[in-house]
């Protein structure tokens, strides 16, 4: 596909999506006094219409190996675009999702994430914001929700595979849960800081669930390796280091 092609369908999915966006941010927030489960149904509501979109105006396919059970545990999800962070409340029922503060601010939006029950994470806030964090991923647990964290800390293009940060080792072993990495290979089609997009297929690729309680080398290196593998095999030549 040429550029102008798709810089005309990608015009096209940004309009429809800030759309879809604002309406589903704004009903999310309104029904919270109403029914918690309302507002869920918006949030969920915007990841499937961003879907749809995908694969009607950007020509995404989506393509699923493995199974992600929906249950307590810790997904950690290789981070190559926006795309697999606003999959989240569509590849599970409620999931918690480890997001960065500042997004939290985005007016409507972040009203709507606290609701919802997304996790801040403040990287300068030292031990408090650790314990917080921790609390709050905690409950989520008990409260059945699977967590989900991008252990990489941003948007990487794809092909690259930098080393986790240490938020991972700590998570891993405070909350003692088993962990199931997800490799995507987003960036291909929706390539992290570019407006324009492009179609393609776009992968998830569910790696051997990690028990709790290895030692940090060990889970560390088993995540990156897992989270990676949809990426050329040169990029995996290094081993990843924190």
């Amino acid at each position: 596909m040429n550029y102008t092609i798709a810089l005309l369908r990608s015009i096209l999915f940004w309009l429809a999506f800030v759309l879809a966006s604002t309406i589903c941010s704004i009903g999310a927030v309104v029904a919270l006094p109403i029914s918690h489960h309302a507002t869920r149904a918006f949030v969920r509501g915007w990841a499937a219409f961003h879907r749809l979109i995908c694969r009607g105006i950007l020509g995404h396919r989506i393509n699923v190996e493995g199974a992600m059970p929906d249950t307590p545990v810790l997904y950690v999800f290789k981070h190559e675009g926006a795309f697999e962070t606003i999959e989240q409340p569509l590849l599970f029922r409620w999931p918690a999702v480890f997001a960065k503060e500042e997004l939290f601010s985005i007016p409507v939006w972040g009203q709507a994430a606290r609701f919802y029950g997304l996790i801040p994470v403040d990287r300068d806030g030292g031990g408090k914001a650790m314990r917080a964090m921790l609390s709050a991923a905690k409950a989520a647990l008990d409260a059945g929700r699977p967590l989900v964290l991008f252990a990489e800390g941003t948007r990487v293009p794809h092909g690259l595979a930098p080393p986790l940060r240490a938020g991972f080792a700590g998570m891993y072993r405070l909350l003692g849960v088993p962990v199931i990495p997800v490799a995507v290979n987003s960036g291909i089609a929706y390539p992290p800081h570019r407006w324009v997009k492009w179609p393609g297929t776009i992968t998830y690729k569910i790696g051997e669930t990690i028990p709790a309680g290895l030692p940090r080398e060990e889970a560390e290196a088993r995540v990156w390796r897992a989270i990676n593998a949809l990426n050329p095999p040169e990029a995996l030549e290094q081993p990843a280091s924190s």
